[in-house]
Parts: structure tokens; C-alpha cells; sequence
């Protein structure tokens, strides 16, 4: 059955995610690594992991299934979801893909190098209306698009 996994550590559209899981009657599984306030429901689980680099990442990785979604930033993340056949939606209404995941992670390792070397500074755009918008239309148009099979 369908199943939403967020990457709850600094994603900005948890509550969005909440609102289109609970019009389609889908189960939430937030997985952070401290504590956080989730609504109440017998749809909705807050799994805290271990604090450490990767282990929200390494549970997500190992919990998800086909045609599960998956919501997060984490590009290398995104690449381990989409190896086990699930969706990936960045918080931006970008949705991962075969596809575009490979160049994805290009682009992420080229910035960091340029970062590093002192040529690029900053981080990407600040989060907008905009973005809040077309995350929820993606992730509306994937819940259907698995949902018809």
C-alpha cells in the first residue's frame, strides 16, 4: 500500500505532505533525528533515529518499498529510494527520477567543490510561495499517477 517517508530534518513541506496524505487516506512516516511535533493520528508515525550523519537517510533507505514516496533534499538519498522502485519528490516540487538523479548528484558534488575552493559562496535560492505551490501540485499528480497503476 502507499506509504509517505519524510526526511523530517529541515523539510519545510511537512505540513503540506500531511494535508494530501490525509484527503487520499495514506500513512505518514516522519523519520528525524530528534523529536518533533507531528499531528496526532493512527496515520502518522514519528520515528527518531540515532543522531549521526546518515541514519534517518540509512532507515528511509531500508523501510521504503515500490511505489512508496519519498519526500527529501538528499540527493544520494533520493538515488538509494529510487533503486528500490520508489517516487522521490525534492521539497521544491521537483520530483527525483532515473533520469535526472545522475546529474543531480554531478551538479551537488560540482558546487561543493566550488564552494570549498572559495569560488562560489552561498546555498541555493531561499524557499518561496512558488515552491510551496508546486510541491503540492507534484505531489498531488504522483499520489494519483501510482494510484492508477
Amino acid at each position: 500500500m502507499l506509504h509517505i517517508y519524510i526526511d523530517g530534518d529541515a523539510c519545510p513541506v511537512k505540513d503540506e505532505t500531511y494535508k494530501v496524505a490525509q484527503r487520499y487516506g495514506l500513512s505518514v512516516t516522519v523519520v528525524a533525528n530528534s523529536w518533533m511535533r507531528v499531528p496526532s493520528g493512527d496515520w502518522l508515525e514519528l520515528v527518531v533515529v540515532d543522531k549521526g550523519l546518515d541514519e534517518a537517510d540509512d532507515w528511509i533507505a531500508e523501510a521504503v518499498e515500490t511505489d512508496d514516496i519519498v519526500i527529501t533534499g538528499d540527493i544520494p538519498l533520493a538515488a538509494r529510494c529510487l533503486d528500490k522502485g520508489a517516487r522521490v519528490l525534492g521539497h521544491k516540487g521537483r520530483p527525483f527520477t532515473p533520469e535526472n538523479v545522475g546529474e543531480s548528484l554531478a551538479t551537488r558534488q560540482l558546487l561543493a567543490q566550488l564552494r570549498d575552493q572559495g569560488v562560489m559562496m552561498g546555498g541555493p535560492p531561499p524557499f518561496a510561495a512558488k515552491d510551496r505551490s508546486l510541491f503540492l501540485q507534484q505531489l498531488d499528480q504522483m499520489v494519483n499517477t501510482i494510484r492508477r497503476g
